[in-house]
């Protein structure tokens, strides 16, 4: 009897390793200090999602938090069972007319690649695929040390939240393939 072949696997260099290691030892590491507002911060914002006809399908909400942003994800409306791109973008322009082309690129303070499997990214903006049910309806909790409220370089203020139409591939450039602009949340 034959084995079955096994499917190819993209190699990994050593930085990319190293990469993969830290982001997968974060949880491990900050889980004390992921989960304790930060104390000059103890804020959170809600937003709302629109989709490209204007309509409200949804909020997330944002909790600062020491290590980083909490973002609790509640829309509805979108493809069913579909892994969709999130993202951060440059400017809070949510306007539906122009299909939310007026919120930019992907928020990228640190000029490097995009995506989790890059040898220099994930950029600032980069956030994990939301995951939709049969309904369409996705629900999450979504932590990024990346992002931050207040002043600074990694601040949120002014930003746009975006949902793609397809899944981040998490190396692609500049965005990672994941398609059209499905749903966007301006960021105060």
């Amino acid at each position: 009897m034959q084995r079955p072949a096994k499917a190819p696997t993209r190699e990994l260099t050593a930085a990319r390793r190293f990469r993969l290691a830290r982001l997968c030892a974060l949880p491990l590491l900050a889980l004390p200090a992921i989960f304790v507002p930060a104390a000059a911060q103890a804020q959170g914002q809600t937003v709302t999602m629109v989709n490209r006809e204007g309509d409200t399908i949804g909020t997330v909400e944002l909790t600062a938090l020491s290590a980083g942003l909490l973002l609790r994800v509640d829309v509805s409306g979108l493809p069913a069972n579909a892994r969709l791109g999130f993202h951060v973008h440059e400017a809070a322009d949510c306007d539906p007319t122009e299909a939310f082309e007026g919120a930019g690129g992907h928020f990228d303070p640190s000029g490097v690649e995009h995506g989790y499997l890059t040898e220099t990214g994930p950029h600032a903006g980069d956030l994990p695929n939301l995951h939709t049910d049969g309904e369409g309806v996705a629900r999450a909790d979504v932590f990024t040390p990346f992002l931050r409220f207040g002043p600074g370089a990694a601040s949120t203020h002014g930003r746009a939240l975006m949902i793609h139409s397809g899944p981040d591939d998490y190396e692609s450039q500049p965005s990672g393939g994941a398609g059209d602009r499905l749903a966007c949340a301006e960021l105060p």
